[in-house]
């Protein structure tokens, strides 16, 4: 393994840790206002600060160190830096492409529900 990619791999799962992290205490914060016993159980800064710490070192960990999933990025990795990526130029035509679709889409979606409202409230007279 390249070292380069052995610290692309360990960036993205430190962050999926820290996002795991962050969803688990997002997660206890809205179950707290829902169920009391969460309420009671995450009152404690150990649980509300501690755990979501925790499981995000346990994801971390456990993507870091398993073999299979080390292979499998190193794979991403590699077919990654296979793909070749459009040119400014190219990526700003294509952009003002789909701007101008979703434009000329949304004129077309509001004049048929403006005449379709027009229709119903008519026949509702």
């Amino acid at each position: 393994m390249e070292k380069t990619n052995s610290k692309i791999l360990t960036l993205s799962f430190a962050v999926a840790g820290a996002l795991i992290g962050l969803t688990t205490h997002l997660l206890l914060k809205a179950f707290a206002g829902a169920f009391g016993v969460v309420a009671r159980f995450s009152d404690s800064d150990l649980v509300r600060h501690g755990l979501p710490v925790a499981v995000g070192l346990v994801v971390f960990a456990a993507l870091q160190f398993n073999p299979a999933v080390k292979a499998w990025g190193e794979e991403v990795v590699t077919e990654i830096r296979k793909v070749v990526w459009p040119s400014r130029k190219d990526t700003t035509a294509m952009t003002i492409v789909c701007i101008v679709m979703v434009l000329v889409s949304s004129v077309i979606i509001s004049t048929f529900d403006l005449i379709s409202g027009f229709f119903i409230n008519y026949l509702m007279k």
